[in-house]
């Protein structure tokens, strides 16, 4: 992922890992029957209050994935660069993901992501969606990145609602 600092330098391989986190007390070591009774209780604890409330404020859609770096949470111990690049690593993974079920790339939309990656996430992100994925950035500058994607490109310049084609 980057520079040398508190997670280490990407060219040594940081390790990113994945955890999933229910938003309820439960485990893959419980059986089915332990695992319902527990939604159960849970469900007609709050019942009343998400009726009031007009939502559910339990179940799978509240539950989270937890990402870290080399065992430490990127979240909480990961820089900008860090929690950027842990993000578009999933995104990527997605793509190829759709890639492999369909057959095709979908189109990328990355907004303003470049200014905030340091030259090695840049460079290493435009290597990975060279020549494969059709990619729209925004991005108030493109001054200083230098890569071959980019030269390739075509660039447009929006300026109070008007644009202007670059190159």
């Amino acid at each position: 992922m980057g520079r040398a600092d508190s997670f280490g330098d990407l060219r040594n391989l940081e390790v990113l890992k994945i955890q999933y986190k229910p938003s309820l007390d439960v485990s893959e070591s419980m059986d089915l029957t332990k695992m319902i009774e527990v939604y159960t209780e849970k469900f007609d604890k709050i019942k009343t209050r998400e009726i009031e409330r007009g939502v559910t404020l339990v179940g799978p859609h509240r539950d989270d994935l937890v990402f870290f770096v080399n065992d430490r949470d990127v979240q909480t111990y990961g820089s900008q660069g860090q929690q950027r690049t842990t993000a578009l690593s999933l995104k990527l993974a997605e793509i190829e993901l759709i890639h492999e079920e369909i057959g095709e790339y979908p189109i990328l939309l990355l907004d303003d992501v470049l200014s905030e990656l340091d030259d090695f996430r840049q460079s290493h992100l435009l290597n990975t969606i060279q020549g494969k994925v059709q990619t729209f950035v925004t991005t108030p500058s493109v001054d200083g990145i230098d890569h071959q994607t980019l030269r390739e490109a075509s660039t447009f310049y929006v300026s109070q609602g008007s644009i202007k084609k670059v190159k």
